[in-house]
């Protein structure tokens, strides 16, 4: 098994695999970072104190482990996945298995990660997995439940025998595209739940900003042919919740220094590691407009992040917006008038 991407989610899958005796090899661009890896046994950057099982291999040469591998794993953030994807002039065997961890939609194609895998490798069969999965949590052994999704039934076995311990509990799912919509989308509410953190704007508003969120995300995804179930799943509702309330989301912290008083690039540059939801949200807003749906938080998140608008404003302006039928899918017609009678 391969793994292209030393981060939190690459680290975390090898030392799943590797822990349950699987041979594995993780591949990072920095070969200086590599061979710490392999040195010191520890990503102290994103899983420190999780010590990297003997079974894990290292490299830096993306040749090397394409060509050494029966299956990949793709841990690379969804706006690089093209770009690591093409440096390599390898590809693999035909029909290998591909599998995505990465959570995104990227912006110059507005394609998934899974997509963007298969218009790079037409060959290979993909699938992905998401879900409520706070790296960390989850290599100390906490409990946790994610979701698997391919529409390959060895792909769905092979995922299952990979990421099924003591303490992670795999779901299967066929529909990619929901999992993977869901998986991305949410990253935009949680930017928005956070900047009410910051702006300590209470309990109620969260709750509402989760519940609309959900709906208007399931909304977009309805549309594009995906399952309404698939987004009251762990891929929707359970990492929604998950990303909004955790104090280590990068997300949900971004959207907090925003609600605090700082810009989004101010924001930004505090910022560690990758905040996916901020490319997101502008892919989001393009695929609403091509579909003429409506995202009111997802644009007023939008205007705030690439406009300059002050999230007070933004909130103004989703409060005022004209009562309506409380609704995922179909017309969004007005609320009726309110009468004496």
């Amino acid at each position: 098994m391969g793994i292209i991407g030393d981060g939190a989610m690459g680290t975390l899958c090898a030392t799943i695999i590797g822990a349950a005796g699987f041979p594995v090899q993780l591949w990072g661009r920095d070969a200086e970072k590599i061979a710490e890896l392999a040195r010191i046994r520890e990503n102290t950057r994103y899983l420190p104190g999780i010590p990297l099982p003997a079974e894990i291999r290292f490299t830096a040469d993306l040749d090397e482990l394409i060509a050494n591998s029966d299956a990949l794993i793709c841990a690379i953030p969804t706006q690089h996945i093209r770009s690591v994807l093409q440096r390599s002039p390898r590809s693999p065997a035909a029909s290998m298995p591909v599998i995505s961890v990465a959570k995104g939609i990227e912006n110059s194609t507005l394609l998934c990660p899974t997509e963007i895998i298969t218009d790079r490798w037409p060959q290979a069969r993909t699938g992905c997995i998401s879900g409520p999965a706070i790296a960390h949590e989850i290599a100390a052994g906490l409990p946790a439940t994610v979701v698997a999704a391919s529409v390959h039934e060895d792909i769905l076995s092979l995922m299952h025998r990979l990421f099924t311990t003591s303490s992670l509990r795999v779901y299967s799912n066929t529909d990619v595209r929901g999992v993977e919509l869901a998986g991305a989308t949410k990253n935009i509410i949680a930017i928005a739940a956070g900047i009410l953190d910051g702006m300590e704007a209470g309990t109620n508003a969260k709750a509402a900003l989760m519940t609309r969120g959900l709906v208007e995300i399931s909304r977009l995804g309805i549309a594009m042919g995906s399952k309404a179930e698939t987004f009251s799943g762990l891929a929707g509702m359970g990492d929604l919740i998950t990303t909004c309330f955790a104090p280590e989301g990068r997300n949900r912290r971004f959207g907090q220094l925003i609600g605090s008083g700082f810009s989004a690039p101010d924001a930004l540059a505090r910022s560690r590691g990758v905040v996916e939801g901020m490319p997101t949200t502008r892919s989001v807003v393009d695929l609403a407009r091509r579909l003429g749906i409506e995202m009111p938080i997802s644009h007023g998140l939008y205007e705030v992040l690439f406009s300059g608008k002050s999230p007070r404003d933004a909130i103004a302006s989703l409060m005022s917006r004209q009562p309506r039928h409380e609704g995922i899918s179909g017309p969004q017609r007005p609320a009726p008038p309110v009468t004496n009678s």
